[in-house]
């Protein structure tokens, strides 16, 4: 044989550039590590399987709605509508980036993930009783694709072909796709075809939908209230993954106009549960008939669960707020450790990440790992990022702010702003600091008192204006703001969708808040995505990201508390665990044995 023949075919024995990606078929998928349920489990753990059913959970929302459609570009959908339908497979609450089967059984998917086929539960049913197929699967992908948000179609950019291989089987084919971003397909909610086919999901839907799921609408009032019945004929109810959970036969929603009017109404028994967010009603509102009564109980569950970062969000392309100094000044005028004191009977912890309650968190100065990041990026990131470990200033809680105000106003007198007649004006336009704080509930007026009367101690004019719900999501889609009181969703870990919120080409992005286009943030949101099966890199990337959006000062960080804290009305049980990712609510049970339960 030709030496060149043989040298070729020991060349390609040792890259076998031919062969095919191995195929790996799982019940339960996870996204590092191994599922903590194995084929054969019964229930989660933190269920009890034999919970009696019925009664009502009567709950409560906050504002108006006008439709049933949770994805459409307009409107205010009802609250927990995105319930109506089921997703290819759901997590579990007592681990993170774990998936098991739902609506599909089964999954086969490829090591180099270039492809995931999903199959099908042959027993799925939508709620006319109408089968689950397929079909269904490739036209739900479709139809967000080209009628939902445009970050969808973005986002699964990396979806090259969806085929129905038979009634049961669909294949998603892959390019360039991570193992996170095949298993963000695993929660595709699914449509049926046969009612939304003739419908346009961008629009607001005032019927009923026929949905996926065990839950439909009973009976609503638009604005008022919205009544949910778990159904009897669900074909899932009795999977492993719901076994134990939504055993209340009716779920209701009264709205009402502001959490002061919705706390009266649960005071006066109106509604089951409330989750208290405000630590002055926490120290101080709890003490009415019922509760001295000990008809409601009331509880603080601390955990240890990610949590949200929520903040004053700066719209960065403000004039004002365009530069970075002048956001890190206006953070040097929150008196955290006062307003803890004063206002929130020393209840809250200060955030200071977007990773909070994980090993994501940026902490100390960069290590080895993140400066091989942060390195090439010199220059065009904040300095201190390399300099300063990220703290928040602080004071001694006694109302004098001095220190801080120095702090603050040589900044932004470095960027061009100065006190003249005792008003903050650009030093090129003569034009005063003025800015507007927008917000939908009387509690942000409350939390931004103290932080208008600082920033008038330097000159700037902080004009708080409230409107509604409606007006605000509106305003906040269209970037219309100077300034909100807002939030970015718990990172249990850096994911690919981190994109959505930060990188530049997802800007008209719902959940790009800061309305952010920078290359450098660009950069790190792509290391996150190479890197989502390497831990150490990841770990790397997430806390140079952290840490780089902090030192921007996107945002001035509020603060959180590690525990829920709740009151309901004595009708309930639920099991001895509760999950550790959530408080678990959906496994409450009624007990008619105590004397609040319904009959």
């Amino acid at each position: 044989m030709p030496r060149i023949i043989v040298t070729f075919l020991l060349a390609l024995a040792v890259y076998p550039v031919w062969a095919s990606p191995e195929v790996i078929s799982a019940h339960a998928v996870a996204l590092r590590g191994t599922p903590k349920y194995q084929p054969d489990f019964q229930n989660f753990d933190y269920v009890n399987p034999d919970a009696p059913k019925g009664g009502t959970l009567r709950l409560h929302s906050i504002g108006t709605f006008d439709n049933f459609n949770r994805f459409a570009q307009r409107g205010d959908a009802a609250t927990a509508s995105d319930q109506l339908y089921d997703t290819l497979f759901v997590t579990s609450d007592d681990e993170i980036g774990v998936y098991y089967p739902l609506i599909a059984e089964k999954v086969d998917f490829a090591d180099d993930y270039s492809f995931v086929t999903f199959s099908l539960n042959p027993d799925a049913r939508f709620q006319d009783q109408t089968p689950i197929t397929a079909d269904d699967v490739k036209f739900t992908f479709e139809k967000f694709s080209t009628e939902g948000v445009v970050q969808f179609k973005r986002y699964y950019s990396f979806v090259k072909d969806v085929e129905v291989l038979s009634r049961h089987q669909v294949k998603f084919s892959l390019e360039g796709a991570n193992k996170e971003q095949m298993l963000s397909l695993f929660t595709l909610t699914i449509l049926p075809q046969h009612y939304w086919e003739s419908r346009n999901f961008k629009e607001p839907l005032k019927e009923i939908p026929i949905g996926s799921s065990g839950i439909t609408v009973k009976d609503y009032k638009f604005g008022q209230y919205i009544i949910y019945e778990h159904l009897d004929n669900y074909w899932a109810k009795d999977l492993p993954v719901n076994k134990g959970r939504n055993n209340f036969k009716y779920i209701r929603y009264d709205y009402y106009r502001d959490a002061i009017v919705a706390f009266e109404a649960f005071k006066s028994g109106e509604f089951d549960f409330w989750q208290e967010s405000e630590a002055k009603n926490w120290a101080t509102a709890y003490d009415f008939p019922a509760f001295t009564d000990k008809k409601v109980l009331k509880e603080q569950l601390p955990h240890s669960i990610p949590q949200r970062t929520d903040g004053f969000i700066f719209n960065s392309k403000r004039p004002q707020f365009s530069d970075q100094r002048v956001r890190e000044a206006l953070a040097y005028m929150i008196d955290f450790e006062w307003m803890n004191k004063a206002l929130f009977y020393n209840q809250y912890t200060r955030t200071e990440s977007y990773f909070t309650n994980t090993e994501f968190a940026a902490t100390g100065l960069p290590d080895d790992d993140e400066l091989e990041i942060l390195t090439p990026l010199k220059g065009k990131i904040p300095e201190q990022v390399f300099t300063k470990e990220f703290k928040l200033p602080t004071t001694k809680g006694d109302g004098n702010i001095r220190n801080n105000m120095r702090q603050a106003l040589r900044l932004l007198k470095s960027a061009g702003w100065e006190l003249k007649d005792r008003k903050l004006v650009n030093s090129k336009t003569g034009k005063p600091f003025e800015f507007e704080l927008l917000s939908y509930r009387p509690l942000t007026e409350r939390i931004a008192a103290p932080f208008k009367s600082n920033l008038a101690k330097i000159g700037i004019t902080l004009n708080l204006r409230q409107v509604d719900s409606t007006q605000f999501i509106n305003r906040v889609r269209e970037h219309d703001f100077d300034m909100v009181s807002f939030r970015y969703s718990a990172n249990p870990y850096p994911s690919s969708s981190l994109k959505i919120i930060w990188r530049s080409d997802f800007v008209d992005s719902t959940w790009n808040i800061a309305n952010v286009t920078d290359p450098a943030i660009d950069a790190l949101i792509d290391g996150i995505n190479t890197h989502q099966e390497n831990p150490r890199k990841l770990q790397a990337y997430g806390r140079a990201l952290d840490r780089t959006l902090l030192w921007n000062f996107y945002i001035i960080p509020q603060w959180h508390l590690s525990a829920f804290r709740i009151a309901y009305w004595d009708k309930f049980s639920r099991p001895e665990s509760r999950p550790l990712y959530s408080l678990g609510i959906d496994t409450w049970w009624q007990n008619n044995k105590k004397p609040g339960a319904d009959q």
